[in-house]
């Protein structure tokens, strides 16, 4: 969520009738800032540039997504929900979104579903059963299997007696 300051600053710079540009790299003026604090974040200039624009478009400001050639398609996909999102919350607003309502309907009925919950149950049986086993060794996985590990006693043995018959 962008400061208010940063907002103040934006919501001036398109009164004042300054382009898109200028009005979101308040946005990213900011994001330089809790870069240079050290917060969690951004960890170099090309993210908190990216991360700058993204909230610029999601706080309203009409800043067009790239177009094909001049990023990727992640990326373009990503400005374009974030412009959409941007246009449709209204014109440089501080208010949180309304989609965060509608994805926790969404995970309710998710959470009812038996199917869902059968296949995520099984998948995680059948993962949990093959990580285990390979964190052990050879030794290990055939002890856990009911048999001994025969071969290295007798070998061990082995090795003992014929020093002793020196």
């Amino acid at each position: 969520m962008p400061e208010k300051q940063t907002l103040q600053r934006a919501r001036q710079a398109k009164r004042t009738g300054k382009k898109p540009t200028t009005q979101a790299s308040e946005f990213v003026r900011e994001e330089m800032h809790h870069m240079k604090e050290g917060r969690n974040g951004p960890e170099s200039r090309e993210q908190a540039i990216a991360v700058g624009l993204s909230k610029a478009r999601r706080a309203g400001v009409d800043l067009k997504p790239p177009a094909p050639g001049q990023a990727s398609r992640k990326t373009r996909r990503s400005a374009r929900s974030a412009h959409r999102l941007g246009q449709e919350e209204g014109e440089l607003s501080d208010k949180k979104t309304t989609r965060r309502s509608t994805t926790g309907r969404k995970r309710a009925t998710a959470r009812k579903s038996t199917p869902a919950r059968k296949r995520t149950t099984t998948r995680g049986a059948k993962t949990g059963g093959r990580t285990a086993a390979a964190g052990r060794t050879g030794r290990a996985k055939t002890a856990s299997r009911g048999g001994t590990a025969r071969r290295g006693a007798s070998t061990s043995r082995r090795r003992t007696s014929s020093r002793t018959k020196k």
